[in-house]
Parts: C-alpha cells; structure tokens; sequence
C-alpha cells in the first residue's frame, strides 16, 4: 500500500478500485456481485479499505482475510489515490477528491429508518450524505424506478446521482429456483418434511427482537419428522451482541435441530429451499415473496417507510399470531397460497429482472473511465450448495396414539425435541394415547438420559449380533429404560425390552431412524397390544405411512 507501491507489484492495473468495507451485510454484497464484474480484467486493481466506524464492524476484517482480499487502514486511502470507491453502505466517511463514489443497495432499496451514527435522529437506510451529493462524486444504484421517485421526494439531492441497473441478489435467487432439490438435500430435508424459515431483520422491531421465543415454539409445535424449521438473522445481530450471545440465547432451538445459517452467503440457497417463510420488514422476507415462497408476517416494525415495497408487502402477506396454533398456521399458509400472490410487491421493488449484473458493469466501467471488456455480459450464477448448519437433534418427547382399523392397529407417532418441550402442549396420557421419553445414546445431558423410557442407538450396529449387545450393555447401564433399540445395517432395528425379550421390527418402506420403530413398540406395550407376528401401520405425523411387522426373538441372556 502507499504512494510507491507500484514497484512491488505485480499487476499494474490502469484503474484503482477501492472497496470501502464497513458492515459483514454491505461487504457481503460487494463479495457477492464484484468477481463477476472484473471477472479476468487485469486492468482493475482493487483494494477492500476497511472503516471500523460502524457500530456493526465486528466481523468484517474476518471475512475480508477469509476471502483472501488485501486490506488497506481505512487512514490510507489518501496514499491510494482511487479511481472509483465502492461500497454498499452508504455511511461511508468518503476522503477528499474527486474520484466518484457507486453506492450499492445492501438490502431492497430505501424502506428502513435506521439510526443516524452523526446525530440523535434517524435517516433512510441507504442515502449517503448530503454533502457527498452536493459534491457531485456520489451514484446511488436503485432496483427500481419507483425508487428514484421515493428519493427524489425525501431527498432532492439526490436527482440526477441514481442508477438504475436491477439486483443482483433477486437475480441470483429466481436463477437458482431449479436448484431447489439440491438444497433441500444438503440441509437434510427429506421429501415428507416441510421447510419453514424464519428471518429476522435487526433492532427491537424485528421478529427477534420482539419475540425471541418464536424458534424454540415453533420447533415445539411442528413434529421435527414433518418439519426442519431455520433461521435467516440479519448479520447485524451477531455484530452487535456477538454470534456466542446469540447462540447462547436459542440455545434450546438449536439442541432441537435449527438450521441456523451462517449469515454470509448461506442464506441464499435456504431461502430457496424454503416452503414457507415467517419473516418481518427486513429485505428477506420480500425476497423470499418475491421468489413465489408462503409468507407469514411475525412483526412488522414502525420503523419501515410507508409507500416501499415492503409496506405493500406488509398488507398483502398473513399475519401470524405468534400464541396462536403456530402448526396449523403453517398449514392454512401453504393451502391458501397462489404462486402470483406477491407480483405485484415484486414488479414494485425489482425492474426487468435478470440484467442486473450486466447493468451493473456497464456502470462500474462509466464510472472508471474504461471500455467494458470484450467478454459477454455477466449472467445471474446459480447459488452454491450450503453445508448443513444443524446439529442432530438427540432427544425426543414421543407422544403415540394407537387406534384400530378392523383388526389391524396403527401406531400414529409425534417427535418434538426434547430442549423445546416447555413451549408444546404435550396430550395426557389415555388409554390411546401416550407420551414418553427417548434419548439417542449420544446425548450430552446425562439427566435425559437417565430420565428416559426408550435409548436408541444413533448409528447401526454392523451385525445383530453387536445390536443385541449394544442393547444389553444400555438395559444394564441405564436401569431406568423400559427399552432400547438398534438399527441393524441392512435388516431392519432390534427392540430389546426389560423382562428380556428381544421384537424385531421390520419396515416395508425406506430404512427409518430407529427411534420410530421403538415407539411403535412401546405404544404396542402400553396399550396390551401382541409383539409376536403382528403387522401395523406406522403413521409418522400427517406425511408419511409404513407398514411395520413385529417378531419376537429369542430372550436376552441378561444378568
């Protein structure tokens, strides 16, 4: 870095393009967009200049090393001399020159009132200040006329300074639709489950900030062998108050299985994913409507700007009642929901979709005084596939009803985590119907699992007969368990129960984690039902039915 640092470069670059980093949300967004643009020009020379200015900075330096970017002290610029800045925060304290300054959106638009860092007041999100619009250098990308509008009447500065070029983001999340499958699967969502994703902008109005107890209800409420529920939290959150409080505060949703994801990138791919998302007036939520997803509104805070596209958002979108049947709001949302919903929301914050990237490098080489290159424009790229954020979820509160078609029974079986259990209505014991505990045999908490009726083994034994040892190791181990149950690799589970006896369960269908089988057999056990031959149907919550046959085996030699 510095005046003369050309005799050790390199690339020597005709153009200085500096990338002023401020938040991980605004540097995300220039990491996201900038590769395609310069994608094999070595004409551009650029340098990330981190500003530590903002309240959100945490986490910023981290991601620009992880990404392999050089990075100059915000105090250096004066030695860089650029030929363009960019940034994708608008609260940039811009050095003195003449260079021109490209503000890219970091969210949809202008529909948020944020605090003002120079001032007690509050100003629109995304509008740089007046004096850097007085002097001429400043361009503010829009998605959308109707942006320009909003701008031109709250902020007459900024006429004739906007740019419309698209977003890349929305571009980005409709190309990446035929790629759903894929990431369904490497969340670890099967075909049976349904995806809901929570998104949570930042501040007290948020979904978080006004209901924190919303993800472990949720995981309560919906059966986690029907449901994966996950979580978009704005990146301000953990920059502010840090990724351990924020872990530590949903601690219980995340024992019970939350996807968390991690707030660069990530996000992305799960949205499309989702089949239903619970968001607020963040930029999320409007993306995830825009894109055709069931929308529930959880909040909706007083602090997003009437006339947006978000607020258009606000009284088209269902409200959830976060007290309310959250499983059967879910429901009502997916049946209910047309694809053609939310057009009219998305033609209002996003123009002529799909030529964002390529608007954008026309700009980007205006502004920098170059010929684009030769190459064709940039398209829209399909997003990447995510790594799972999930921890397995080792504890179960199983609630089983038994009932009768004819002469045949069928087992209907219910699994919420057992962290979360405070927030469900669990059903009371009946002649039907009955709820018990069951832990994997590799959780943490050693009072769930001395406090548990069933233990499963988490990974198949290789043979029967190291499952049948397995089981009479855990019955002598754990005194308190009625039964333990090992899937056997290839050939079905082994349930072995406390007086001895040994049921093997054999399932029809795909394999199944053999906390299900066990819970057919001590629903079978608690309602009198025979273990020997007997063939029953397994219903797993309202999505997936099995035939399930049980064989006793010969007795353990226990003690």
């Amino acid at each position: 870095m510095g005046r003369d640092a050309h005799r050790w470069s390199t690339f020597h670059g005709e153009r200085t393009l500096v990338v002023a980093a401020r938040t991980v949300t605004s540097t995300v967004r220039v990491l996201e967009t900038l590769p395609a643009l310069l994608r094999g020009d070595s004409r551009v020379s650029v340098v990330f200049a981190h500003d530590p200015t903002s309240a959100f900075n945490a986490g910023v330096l981290d991601l620009l090393h992880g990404a392999g970017c050089r990075v100059a002290p915000w105090e250096q610029l004066g030695d860089i001399s650029p030929d363009l800045i960019l940034s994708a925060s608008e609260n940039i304290d811009v050095p003195e020159g003449d260079c021109p300054v490209l503000v890219l959106p970091h969210g949809v638009g202008f529909q948020k009132l944020v605090p003002d860092s120079r001032s007690t007041r509050e100003r629109l999100s995304g509008v740089v200040s007046d004096s850097l619009l007085e002097s001429g250098r400043a361009w503010l990308a829009v998605s959308h006329p109707a942006q320009e509008e909003q701008l031109l009447a709250t902020h007459p500065k900024t006429a004739g300074r906007t740019l419309l070029v698209g977003d890349p983001c929305f571009d980005e999340l409709v190309a990446s639709r035929t790629h759903r499958k894929a990431y369904r699967e490497a969340l670890g969502v099967a075909d049976h489950q349904r995806l809901v994703m929570v998104s949570s902008t930042w501040g007290p109005t948020s979904l978080l900030g006004s209901q924190p107890d919303l993800l472990p209800r949720l995981l309560a409420q919906l059966p986690c062998d029907e449901a994966r529920i996950g979580a978009i939290v704005h990146p301000n959150v953990s920059s502010a108050h840090g990724a351990w409080q924020l872990r530590t505060l949903q601690a219980a949703a995340l024992d019970a299985g939350l996807l968390l994801m991690p707030p660069v990138h990530a996000w992305r791919p799960a949205l499309v994913a989702a089949d239903v998302l619970i968001g607020d007036h963040g930029s999320v939520t409007l993306y995830g409507a825009a894109t055709g997803t069931p929308v529930l509104l959880a909040a909706f805070g007083g602090d997003a700007v009437p006339g947006t596209a978000v607020h258009s958002l606000a009284a088209a979108a269902p409200r959830l009642d976060p007290r309310g049947d959250l499983r059967q709001q879910v429901e009502d949302v997916v049946r209910e929901h047309t694809p053609q919903r939310y057009e009219a929301v998305a033609a209002q914050a996003f123009a002529e979709p799909g030529h964002a990237l390529a608007r954008l490098r026309a700009a980007l080489y205006k502004l920098l005084k170059l010929p684009e290159p030769s190459s064709p424009s940039p398209a829209s790229l399909v997003l990447p596939v995510p790594d799972p954020p999930a921890a397995p979820v080792t504890s179960w509160q199983v609630t089983t009803e038994v009932t009768m078609d004819g002469t045949a029974p069928t087992v209907t079986v219910r699994r919420i985590p057992a962290t979360v259990t405070a927030y469900d209505e669990a059903l009371p014991d009946s002649p039907t119907c009955f709820t018990h505990l069951a832990c994997a045999d590799n959780e943490r908490d050693l009072r769930l699992t001395e406090s548990a009726s069933v233990l499963v083994r988490q990974d198949p034994a290789p043979t029967p007969v190291g499952a049948l040892r397995w089981i009479e190791h855990s019955l002598t181990q754990f005194p308190g368990s009625l039964l333990t149950a090992s899937a056997v690799r290839g050939s079905g589970c082994l349930v072995g129960l406390r007086d001895g006896r040994v049921v093997e369960a054999a399932v029809t269908g795909p394999a199944l984690d053999p906390g299900l089988p066990a819970a057919v057999v001590y629903a079978c056990l608690r309602a009198g039902l025979a273990l020997d031959d007997t063939q029953m149907t397994l219903r797993i919550g309202e999505v997936r039915e099995e035939d399930v046959v049980l064989r006793l085996r010969p007795t353990l030699p226990l003690g």
